[in-house]
């Protein structure tokens, strides 16, 4: 029996998540912070602690290159304090409200990359199907249009694993840190007029404005 489209892409998406929740933990590096807090578009205090944050809009950027996502939006944040000082860092501490509009939760990174795409990945060219006499035959308009490209599993797990490495990282951590935070928004980022990146936490409460 054959599994309907939305179920097997379900599962493949589970299959990655799987994929890169099992491999050893990386020993290089996240998303590094940058030099100041005073880098990024607003910063603002917390108690001990500056918060630096960026809107990217649906752009992902690593590492490796660009990604994007059409169903979430991104902020790029750094979290700066005593150099050294330990600090519990988590990205359900914050939220993002666009156009004064209820703040919308930060979603883990396990959701993004089920709408994540690599620009410089193209499908590959499918070759035209020949009649008897050998002259391409068109489409028959009766036919179902063809299924969109499959995105192939090695492609998807290195896309989820740029994802997981430029998110945020989350537990106990050193100062300074920084990454990505995500936040579903299907919207056009020119129909955004305000945004404001909200935090709250263990050093406190802090509300930095950002530029759409």
């Amino acid at each position: 029996m054959q599994l309907p489209l939305q179920l097997r892409f379900a599962l493949s998406i589970i299959a990655v998540c799987l994929s890169v929740q099992g491999q050893p933990p990386q020993t290089d590096k996240g998303m590094p912070p940058r030099s100041t807090p005073g880098d990024y578009q607003a910063h603002a205090q917390a108690g001990a602690v500056t918060l630096g944050a960026e809107f990217l809009g649906h752009a992902i950027p690593t590492p490796q290159g660009p990604l994007s996502t059409e169903d979430y939006v991104v902020v790029e944040t750094g979290l700066f304090g005593a150099s050294g000082a330990p600090f519990k860092l988590s990205a359900d501490d914050f939220s993002l409200r666009i156009n004064s509009k209820k703040p919308l939760p930060s979603q883990p990174y396990g959701l993004v990359i089920q709408n994540v795409k690599d620009p410089e990945w193209q499908p590959p060219t499918p070759v035209p199907s020949k009649s008897k006499g050998g002259v391409s035959a068109g489409r028959d308009p009766n036919e179902p249009p063809p299924l969109p490209p499959k995105v192939p599993i090695e492609i998807q797990r290195a896309m989820a694993q740029r994802v997981q490495k430029a998110s945020l990282p989350a537990g106990d951590r050193v100062l300074p840190q920084a990454g990505l935070l995500f936040f579903e928004y299907h919207g056009k980022t020119q129909s955004i007029k305000s945004i404001e990146l909200i935090y709250a936490g263990p050093a406190g409460k802090a509300t930095l404005t950002l530029q759409p």
